[in-house]
């Protein structure tokens, strides 16, 4: 295990912008983003001794529970199936290279990746998992501010404008999301080190954190200056492709990307308000989440593998809105069939009455 980058110094405490003054101990670390990770690891890790490759199995089996949540309320909440090329995209969907590369090692994706998982998970049935989205907004936000940040505010927004939750929960839980928001907004703010919450300021933030990845010089780094707002998003959602591919890894992407933008194809075709009204929370929650965080990435990062690794903590949730749009114009369609079906077995029910009676 000789690579690992931020990784192996999250585990073997190496990360050199971390400075503890004072006495070390495991309360030296708590605070936000890399310090956090380093306070989860202190005990494994330092008290433990438990080996690098141990710290990846723990943090693995996270991303693991993560993949689980959404695996779980995609099967129960989805109405139909829907194959591309004769493959059924559930559970095929869930054995993305991407899904599981990124969640499944030591580090703030696998943290995000799932607390944002556990969160829309508790987040669908509110009345008995509220402790629990506490618990994951907490995990969350501790590791990614901004993350946090996004999650609560759109977490809010769905549950707003659902339909599904009723008016006195509504009021409730979403005055309770704005003001959880605007409580964590300064603290956001001065972790970020940013002065307000905009998407030029994140923009700013991210590019200046991936700078030393975002250059041409690197085997994966794209021109993003020379890009235009729809070529942004674009190679934010879609990309690497085929021709972009330089190691296994980008091209097995390829695959994935590809089924995103065929996915997204259908969305003009497949959107109808009853779809939206009906769609999982945890959906609609996640696509709010997955909007803000989109534009504000999509004009920063341009090295294709940091990409691939920031938008894994949302994009699933793009997969599974088109999936759910497809799926249940697919079961209308069946039912306007059975619907048929059932209407010409009466019509030739009143027939055979008739021509006994005529008898």
């Amino acid at each position: 295990m000789n690579y690992g980058g931020d990784s192996q110094g999250y585990w073997k405490f190496g990360m050199e912008q971390v400075i503890v003054r004072g006495d070390e101990t495991w309360f030296s670390y708590f605070g936000e983003g890399t310090t956090f990770i380093l306070w989860l690891c202190y005990i494994p890790s330092q008290i433990m001794g438990l080996s690098y490759v141990t710290g990846n199995i723990l943090f693995g089996f996270l991303g693991f529970i993560g993949i689980r949540y959404i695996f779980v309320m995609t099967a129960d909440l989805f109405p139909e199936n829907h194959e591309v090329l004769g493959i059924p995209l559930f559970p095929a969907v869930f054995y993305f290279l991407n899904l599981h590369f990124w969640s499944a090692g030591v580090g703030k994706d696998a943290i995000c990746f799932w607390g944002i998982a556990w969160f829309f998970f508790a987040v669908q049935k509110y009345k008995t998992r509220w402790w629990q989205a506490a618990i994951a907004l907490f995990f969350v936000y501790l590791a990614r501010p901004h993350m946090g940040q996004a999650l609560i505010s759109g977490a809010g927004l769905a549950i707003l404008l659902g339909s599904e939750v009723k008016l006195g929960y509504k009021i409730v839980l979403s005055g309770l999301a704005a003001a959880g928001a605007i409580l964590l907004l300064p603290s956001t703010l001065e972790a970020l080190r940013i002065e307000e919450l905009s998407f030029e300021a994140l923009e700013t933030m991210s590019g200046v954190r991936s700078a030393g990845l975002n250059t041409s010089n690197v085997g994966s780094g794209v021109n993003l200056a020379s890009y235009s707002w729809p070529m942004k998003l674009f190679t934010y959602m879609f990309r690497p492709l085929f021709i972009d591919s330089h190691n296994i890894v980008t091209f097995l992407s390829s695959f994935e990307n590809l089924l995103y933008l065929w996915l997204s194809l259908f969305i003009y075709r497949n959107w109808t308000p009853e779809a939206i009204r009906d769609m999982p929370l945890f959906i609609k929650a996640g696509m709010l989440t997955f909007i803000p965080v989109a534009w504000a990435f999509m004009g920063a990062l341009s090295n294709l593998g940091i990409i691939m690794r920031m938008k894994n903590m949302t994009m699933i949730y793009f997969l599974l809105f088109c999936f759910f749009l497809i799926a249940y114009n697919k079961k209308l369609r069946i039912q306007k069939v059975q619907e048929k079906i059932r209407y010409y077995q009466q019509r030739e029910e009143i027939k055979r009455k008739k021509k006994e009676l005529a008898e």
